[in-house]
């Protein structure tokens, strides 16, 4: 989703940003962790085999090099980057010039929740590489992935459904739905959580505020 901001109330509303950390995601994840200037972030992680002094290990790294979304407000982010300037705000080119990039809340809420989870099945997409079209719009409940918030259907190389979670223009998350939440789905919540009437609970609230890091204060 792209945006301008023309007004000082604009510029203070607290959004997620899509930024750049160019090739420095651990100096951003220091930086946003600073107790008297950090940020909220999320940076998209999972388990990969890399070779390091020639010997291979499992570690936890980016998924895309260099993403970091902050939730804050424009001016924050650019106080911020008074001190910090090696992260840059990641910009779409429109007809009316160029625009911020940012993610709506409620579906950062539901690609944290389960990028969080780092599941070996949890698979990543590029925004041309699946097309949720052709899947049916769900609020999950119960389980893991309670309160997400995603499009239901059947992707390549996966062998059940699963719970797709797409960021626009930029990635995409997927998860397998427990067998005996499926079936759940399909014998009347499914058509409930169709409308997509989500409401968030106190529960999928606090889960949410575990994921994405907060500096402390």
């Amino acid at each position: 989703m792209g945006m301008s901001f023309s007004t000082v109330e604009e510029k203070k509303q607290v959004r997620w940003f899509v930024m750049r950390a160019y090739k420095n995601e651990k100096m951003a994840e220091d930086r946003l962790k600073d107790k008297e200037y950090g940020l909220e972030y999320f940076i998209p992680k999972h388990y990969a085999v890399k070779t390091y002094h020639g010997v291979k290990s499992t570690r936890l790294v980016p998924v895309i090099p260099s993403l970091v979304f902050v939730h804050a407000s424009h001016s924050q982010i650019t106080e911020f980057k008074k001190r910090y300037n090696f992260l840059q705000f990641a910009m779409w080119k429109k007809s009316t010039g160029m625009e911020y990039i940012t993610v709506p809340n409620d579906q950062m809420d539901s690609f944290i929740q389960i990028a969080s989870l780092y599941e070996k099945d949890t698979a990543y997409y590029k925004p041309d590489e699946i097309d949720v079209r052709k899947g049916t719009r769900v609020c999950i409940h119960g389980g893991k992935l309670d309160g997400v918030k995603g499009v239901f259907m059947r992707v390549k190389g996966k062998r059940n459904r699963r719970v797709v979670v797409m960021l626009e223009g930029i990635m995409g998350i997927s998860a397998e739905v427990h067998p005996d939440l499926d079936c759940k789905l399909f014998t009347g919540i499914f058509a409930l959580c169709s409308l997509c009437e989500y409401r968030h609970s106190p529960d999928s609230a606090n889960r949410f505020s575990q994921t994405a890091v907060r500096p402390s204060r």
